[in-house]
């Protein structure tokens, strides 16, 4: 039996490289019965065009669908399309939320970076401690400061389409040769260049991770009490709050918003709209759950008409754990 990492997953076809080979590999039923989640980056035991086990992760983010990378490289642009810092905060606690170190790479550099624009980005984010390059593609400008942030490591990038992650990698491996396309004038955004995610070589030691753009990441998949640990600037201010379930949002006692005018308007409305999705999300697993009861049962020889669920009050322990189990379901699928 051999093992070997996939670099590539196209229809139901998965490529294998080991030792400068690569292998073109199907899965065994057995795995798609258990329903095994299978990513780029996984390792895997093969043989003769079979994988048969996939090994366990050091770590996997669901989208972009990726395990075992060492960093995440943010990419946003400057310009064309337009900076969001909404979007920008989305993946930034995604990757927090997977305990995955990030980079925020900002692109198209040589479209022009008003001041005022470079000194948000550093008071917002390189005081939180992320590591910061700007760049330009098509200019090679900041191209050997971003190497050394890859060199080394396995790096997924992610962002919007558009905002430059294939050209980036072309500039950085001319070899690649990756397809790009302009961004929409109309729309102000980039359409799908990279369909699947791939791991790319840059050198012997250092490989990056194309994963296709998009930009509907939402966190529903969490309590809303959970999302307040995804924003450091935020959860400073939380402990002291009156109430241990405060949500930050219009609650007496609240520090956070005692504090308000120290935390940057972009990131606290990214986190009101993060615990919305997350509220959203806990009411609907509360009151919709996906267990499928009969209306009858057997008890003593007799069958006896079942109380409906809804029409039961489940005890607070019960409902909690039925979310928390209902959570770990989302997050893993």
């Amino acid at each position: 039996m051999e093992q070997g990492q996939i670099y590539k997953i196209h229809s139901d076809f998965y490529y294998i490289q080991k030792d400068g080979q690569t292998f073109e590999c199907k899965i065994r039923e057995i795995l798609k019965k258990q329903k095994i989640k299978i990513y780029v980056g996984d390792f895997a035991e093969f043989e003769n065009g079979v994988i048969s086990k996939i090994l366990p992760k050091k770590n996997f983010i669901p989208r972009p669908a990726v395990a075992n990378v060492d960093q995440i490289v943010v990419v946003s642009a400057l310009k064309h399309p337009d900076l969001d810092f909404h979007q920008l905060n989305r993946y930034v606690s995604l990757a927090k939320y997977y305990k995955i170190p990030v980079v925020l790479c900002f692109n198209k550099e040589d479209l022009g970076l008003e001041q005022n624009a470079q000194d948000k980005i550093n008071s917002i984010y390189k005081a939180l401690g992320y590591k910061i390059v700007f760049t330009s593609a098509t200019e090679k400008i900041g191209l050997e400061e971003f190497k050394k942030l890859l060199n080394g490591k396995i790096t997924a990038l992610c962002g919007n389409s558009g905002v430059g992650k294939s050209s980036l990698i072309n500039a950085l491996n001319p070899n690649v040769h990756l397809r790009t396309k302009n961004v929409s004038e109309k729309l102000n955004r980039g359409t799908h260049t990279t369909r699947h995610c791939e791991i790319i070589s840059l050198d012997e030691h250092t490989a990056i991770v194309d994963t296709p753009g998009f930009s509907n990441v939402k966190f529903d998949f969490l309590l809303p009490k959970d999302v307040t640990s995804l924003f450091e600037d935020i959860s400073i201010y939380s402990k002291n709050c009156k109430f241990s379930d405060c949500l930050h949002k219009n609650e007496e006692g609240c520090t956070v918003l005692k504090n308000i005018d120290k935390i940057d308007r972009t990131r606290y409305e990214s986190y009101i709209e993060f615990v919305d999705e997350a509220i959203e999300y806990k009411e609907k697993i509360k009151y919709n759950g996906r267990k499928q009861e009969t209306s009858h049962k057997f008890k003593n020889n007799k069958i006896q008409a079942k109380i409906s669920g809804k029409k039961r009050q489940a005890s607070r322990n019960t409902q909690k754990q039925r979310i928390y189990k209902e959570i770990d379901e989302h997050a893993n699928e």
